[in-house]
């Protein structure tokens, strides 16, 4: 079976490929260095993470980007020869405008180096590239409106997707067509092209990144257009309902070598608290089974609802949950990022024997702060460091952090007070997007040495330790659901995913630096030990 989700964790908008017998999804990274992750599975039921292609600067720099911008929506294509990665950078979220740049880079292997992009047009965001059978390659994208009125009278700032013909030599040229507005669920975004039995078919994303999140299938004969609109207007969703796999939307058809067929789409599984869900794990990834009827698809077991298992194209059993314990130093680890610097050199160093964090800006910094971490993946697991670090002032810290973005989260780290020396700091931001720091207690007086720090992630709350020969709780029980899509501003206000990670703060600018030897992230089944 496959067993949704396939990503764990937040790997939102999966562009879904098949490359011969190799099959590959690219998700969003939005603000997290490098961008885009890459997975390949020869199963479909598991997959590998074996590339993360904008890694440098000529690709991507996100400094100055505010949370949730960044890289929205990849498209992975290939036509043939060579692998297309579409991407957007998005420069703005809030108010009327969106500021979202797209462009366009190619690799003759996902693993490889990808060439320096083509900027093609910023007039909206979730680009992707269409290769048709007569060689002609077409770009798609939804447009931003900041006037009052749009095509479509269910959300005027979803303007449409517009259509254009691209080449590498001669960029977008010829008549821009909006070939379609959209349904009544309105929010008109993340479009995809294929093409089957003389149609053009045209899936998007509607009803936004919440619960009301949609897949929708037109077609039409000619790729202009006119597009009708599927008989059920949606192919997945789970409006309305209580399927335990909520917020269904944004995903790709492939036909399967096996003459099988599937529909990739983001979701999220939420967890209760005080009778409302949050998302601690972000928008995941699954995959669903779909069956042509008519000329239109449909899912294989009828109805719009994902099912947690899904009949899988071959005899494979999913790998099971493990722990991944890591001794630091010589390479990053491949489930590592940091935040929106290409510079890594200074933010971070790989000696032979400790990731060394160079203090940089405040962990509320859209610019340059070394914050190096992985995706929470689980909804109960435990995360240990052994942190070196020797400050001699209160605005020198470095520690572990569960981490949303700079108004969303929790941090207990080694700093230095007057009279007492090296203490423990423990405080969050509680989703004021002033980023105004909620302290937990007075500063803990710890000594010299290497320091053991553990958190402890329960579903809905969490806890930090320290280890003074055995292991010990500082600061009090926090509430985890802060770190979700749905903490703070709420879904629409925030939508990547929980990290749990390392970082050294040096606001003096001195650049004082941590060194962190290990990090060991424990999956658990669901109790609290």
């Amino acid at each position: 079976m496959i067993r949704n989700p396939v990503l764990p964790g937040f790997n939102p908008d999966p562009s879904f490929l098949r490359v011969g017998e190799d099959y590959y999804l690219a998700t969003s990274t939005f603000e997290w260095y490098p961008g885009v992750c890459i997975y390949h599975s020869r199963d479909l039921v598991n997959w590998d993470l074996v590339a993360r292609p904008l890694s440098r600067a000529a690709l991507l720099d996100m400094r100055g980007n505010p949370d949730s911008c960044g890289i929205w929506a990849p498209c992975l294509s290939h036509d043939g020869e060579k692998f297309w990665l579409v991407y957007t950078d998005v420069k703005r979220f809030d108010g009327s405008f969106k500021d979202a740049h797209n462009y366009i880079t190619c690799c003759e292997s996902v693993d490889g180096e990808w060439s320096d992009p083509w900027y093609v047009n910023s007039s909206g965001f979730d680009p992707s590239l269409f290769h048709d059978d007569d060689g002609r390659k077409w770009f798609v994208n939804m447009r931003w409106n900041h006037r009052p009125k749009g095509c479509n009278p269910a959300h005027a700032a979803f303007d449409g997707i517009l259509l254009q013909e691209w080449s590498p030599e001669r960029g977008l040229s010829g008549e821009v067509t909006n070939i379609y507005a959209g349904t009544d669920r309105g929010l008109t975004e993340a479009p995809h092209l294929f093409k089957r039995g003389g149609y053009y078919y045209l899936t998007t994303a509607e009803g936004g990144t919440g619960y009301d999140h949609a897949v929708t299938m037109s077609r039409a004969r000619d790729i202009r257009g006119p597009y009708e609109d599927h008989p059920a207007k949606h192919v997945i969703s789970a409006k309305g309902t209580d399927n335990p796999i909520q917020r269904t939307g944004h995903g790709q058809y492939v036909e399967t070598h096996w003459g099988e067929h599937y529909h990739s789409f983001l979701m999220g599984r939420p967890l209760w608290k005080d009778g409302k869900p949050y998302c601690p794990l972000g928008r995941e990834t699954g995959l669903e089974k779909v069956v042509w009827e008519d000329g239109w698809l449909w899912l294989e077991q009828g109805g719009m609802l994902a099912r947690e298992e899904v009949p899988s194209p071959v005899a494979v059993e999913p790998r099971a949950r493990q722990a991944v314990k890591r001794t630091l130093g010589d390479a990053l680890p491949p489930e590592f990022q940091w935040l929106r610097t290409p510079e890594t050199e200074r933010i971070f160093r790989e000696d032979v024997d400790a990731l060394t964090l160079i203090g940089r800006e405040s962990i509320g910094s859209w610019f340059e702060q070394a914050l190096v971490a992985r995706r929470q993946e689980d909804h109960f697991y435990t995360a240990e460091t052994t942190v070196k670090f020797a400050p001699e002032t209160y605005q020198q810290s470095a520690g572990l952090t569960t981490y949303y973005n700079r108004f969303k989260f929790h941090a207990c780290l080694v700093s230095h007070e007057e009279g007492i020396g090296r203490v423990l700091h423990i405080y969050s931001c509680l989703g004021d997007p002033d980023g105004a720091l909620t302290w937990h207690g007075d500063p803990i007086a710890i000594g010299d040495g290497a320091v053991d720090l553990r958190v402890t992630v329960d579903g809905t709350t969490q806890q930090f330790w320290i280890k003074r020969g055995d292991w010990e709780k500082v600061g009090p029980e926090l509430d985890a659901t802060l770190v979700s899509d749905e903490g703070g501003r709420g879904e629409h206000g925030s939508f990547t995913g929980a990290f749990v990670g390392m970082i050294c703060m040096d606001i003096t600018g001195q650049a004082r630096e941590a060194r962190f030897t290990r990090f060991d992230y424990v999956p658990r089944s669901g109790d609290s030990g």
